[in-house]
């Protein structure tokens, strides 16, 4: 049975992003050779991503391009090359890489992809996600 991982960023309070909905706040300064290889390690994991749409927007507007291939090349391939599943009730086509677009019952089918074979699962922030699933138990 695969598990269901979570991997976000929050503050000690609990917050996801500032007042001004920003969340550059979690990574200061583009040189950080500790935060770069625990990044790409976690990369490397394998395992299907789970996201919402806030959060697939941002990383499909950024890790398949070229400034991405050159800041992290193997958290980019990595993550253009994984599994991905959106879940979204207004986004019309998921357009990044190996992606399955669901805008059925999110808890549903969380637990259908659980009670089936394969590979953990990780949600990359999505707080919204992680939220409602939280609170199905």
């Amino acid at each position: 049975m695969p598990r269901l991982i979570v991997f976000n960023t929050i503050t000690v309070d609990g917050y996801f992003t500032d007042k001004n909905n920003d969340m550059s706040w979690a990574h200061q300064g583009d040189d950080d050779p500790e935060f770069d290889e625990f990044v790409a390690g976690n990369a490397s994991g394998g395992g299907v991503l789970v996201f919402g749409r806030k959060t697939y927007e941002l990383m499909a507007s950024f890790w398949p391009t070229p400034a991405a291939a050159e800041r992290m090349p193997v958290v980019a391939r990595e993550m253009n090359s994984r599994q991905k599943v959106v879940f979204s009730r207004t986004l019309e086509e998921a357009s990044w890489s190996n992606t399955r677009l669901v805008k059925d019952d999110l808890v549903e089918e969380v637990r259908r992809m659980k009670s089936a074979p394969g590979a953990d699962m990780a949600i990359l922030g999505s707080g919204s996600l992680v939220a409602q699933l939280a609170q199905a138990g």
